[in-house]
């Protein structure tokens, strides 16, 4: 009998065969533009005059309450898409928040209703942005089959791992400042402490105490040392420190989260090592029955184990969602048998989802033609490429920060 690894090999090569042709559809009265809302959610989908069969599905970031939440966002490609003749479709999902178990399902409802309106794709792609990445990557990996590719930008391509990393990341804080952050009873007193306590005596970047060194030194660790980080770490300093309420109903991306795992490193020469740092930070721990496939698997640690090829791209100095990721999801293909499906080109920039159309074209059209032709396009070894390296071949024009330039 194969093993599992052969057979996923198998369908992988099955996968990457052309793309059959569907006849495309033409309309003398243009573009074929549609909003409204399916199953609570709001959606637009655009097909062009002339439509050559491929569809891709647009799955946004997060958003908060405030102006805009709740609202369909545009695919970014779509200047692209409708001068290439694709067909996008968009949902703004039914809720705000970070509720991924819906949102996929929110996709899928919408692509459903784009075939019964429109016609039968001859391939989809899912884009995904920020925690839209969450959704597209544990999209290809529960429901293997119904999307040919993934376009992953800015992405939570390890799931779970973004808010393990959170909590770490507040963790730190919480040990190295003295200050008891995940024990606050309520958002109000949190925001006390970190203002009033917490800044005080670590201080803000540029204007470092001593524990503030020993701070940034972890961070550091945490984002694996990529290019830019700290000229990106301004402007999530604060709000990466993560509230978590108490007696209240919990969402499963916190209830699964889990620290136990990071191993936490610092520099020396700080007053404080790593050994002392990993044995007295407090660590968090799941919700009993969270972070478990059987119970909630969009939540649970992903596996690597995609079928259709996927494009990621990703800024080296984000700090919200960390490049670190990257490597932690090229690490389950490995494991999986997958790796060759997965292309990866890291951005030499500090910022999130903040990429020139150029790098963003460029590499969803080198997705088509990889699914399309069976061109396997280049990326970088995000595991076995020196940082200081990293991301320069995709990277057209220099950060002025960039000392690599």
């Amino acid at each position: 009998m194969p093993s599992p690894a052969r057979m996923l090999l198998a369908l992988a090569l099955v996968v990457l065969l052309p793309v059959a042709r569907a006849a495309p559809v033409r309309s003398a009265d243009g573009p074929l533009v549609r909003e409204g809302v399916h199953e609570n959610a709001p959606f637009r989908y655009e097909v062009p005059a002339r439509w050559n069969g491929g569809l891709v599905m647009f799955a946004h970031g997060y958003q908060g309450e405030g102006p805009g939440a709740g609202m369909v966002r545009s695919d970014p490609l779509d200047a692209l898409l409708s001068e290439r003749g694709y067909a996008w479709a968009a949902t703004g999902y039914r809720s705000i928040g970070y509720r991924v178990e819906w949102f996929i399902d929110d996709v899928r409802a919408l692509r459903e209703r784009f075939i019964r309106e429109v016609g039968q794709p001859r391939w989809t792609i899912i884009h995904g942005q920020s925690m839209g990445g969450h959704v597209s990557i544990a999209s290809l990996e529960l429901h293997p089959g119904l999307y040919q590719g993934a376009f992953i930008e800015c992405g939570i391509i390890d799931g779970i791992g973004i808010a393990d990393y959170l909590y770490a990341y507040t963790a730190a804080a919480e040990y190295i400042g003295g200050v008891p952050l995940l024990d606050a009873p309520d958002r109000a007193a949190f925001n006390r402490r970190v203002n009033e306590q917490w800044v005080p005596a670590v201080g803000t970047p540029g204007a470092y105490t001593e524990r503030g060194r020993r701070f940034e030194s972890v961070v550091k660790h945490l984002l694996a040392d990529a290019p830019l980080w700290r000229e990106n770490l301004p402007r999530r300093y604060l709000m990466n420190l993560v509230y978590t309420p108490r007696g209240e109903s919990r969402e499963a991306l916190r209830a699964a989260v889990s620290t136990r795992q990071v191993r936490y490193a610092i520099d020396p020469g700080l007053g404080l090592d790593a050994a002392a740092l990993n044995a007295k930070v407090r660590r968090v721990a799941p919700e009993p029955g969270f972070r478990s496939r059987a119970k909630d698997p969009v939540y649970a640690e992903l596996t690597g184990r995609i079928t259709a090829p996927v494009m990621a791209i990703h800024e080296t100095g984000d700090t919200w969602v960390p490049f670190i990721l990257q490597q932690q999801y090229r690490r389950k293909t490995l494991a999986a048998g997958t790796g060759d499906l997965l292309v990866q080109r890291a951005v030499r920039w500090p910022g999130h989802c903040a990429f020139d159309s150029d790098i963003r074209d460029q590499a969803f059209d080198d997705l088509v033609a990889w699914m399309e032709k069976g061109v396997k396009p280049a990326g970088d070894d995000v595991l076995n490429t020196p940082m200081a390296d990293m991301g320069r071949r995709w990277t057209p024009r220099p950060h002025p920060a960039d000392t690599a330039r």
